[in-house]
């Protein structure tokens, strides 16, 4: 051997049988073993459309999503802080902005502002956005298609998660 540790099949051969055994049998323990609890987030989802009414410019509206939030911690979790961000995917018509565009819509309110420890919550999270339009005949109708991505600051850490839905704005 050239120095370092024998491999794992040099130690079964040189252990007693049993004693491999247990070698074995503690390593497939920590294998099955559950993950250690942690907070985390799931089912990440937005309002899929919103029409813009026509003749609006720059029309403020709020934005809905929902987050599966799970608390496998033995404390409370509670949010510190929330903003959301909306990357335009794809367009119909004409529209404002190009695709790849972001939108950072800042802060975000957040409820409930805490997860109760070995629990689960919804999380509703609102957006606020706004959207343009002509006047409804006025031209061809268009829309917008956002990716949505949620960012939550907790005593947990740092989350993200992404709308596993698109945002459409469809505008006159």
């Amino acid at each position: 051997m050239s120095g370092g540790w024998p491999s794992a099949g040099i130690i079964a051969r040189v252990m007693h049988p049993r004693a491999a055994l247990a070698v074995v049998l503690a390593g497939a323990a920590v294998a099955c073993s559950s993950p250690s609890p942690a907070f985390s987030l799931a089912a990440a989802s937005v309002d899929p459309t919103y029409w813009c009414p026509g003749g609006a410019s720059n029309a403020a509206y709020d934005l809905h999503a929902t987050v599966d939030a799970r608390n496998g911690t033995s404390r409370e979790v509670t949010i510190q802080s929330a903003t959301a961000e909306m990357v335009l995917t794809s367009v119909s018509g004409a529209w404002l902005e190009k695709i790849g565009e972001r939108y950072d819509a800042g802060a975000v309110i957040v409820t409930p502002t805490s997860v109760a420890a070995n629990s689960n919550a919804k999380l509703g999270v609102t957006i606020p956005s706004a959207c343009t339009s002509a006047r409804y005949g006025a031209s061809a109708s268009s829309s917008g298609r956002y990716a949505v991505t949620v960012r939550l600051v907790t005593s947990a850490g740092t989350f993200s998660i992404a709308a596993a839905n698109p945002h459409e704005i469809l505008a006159a």
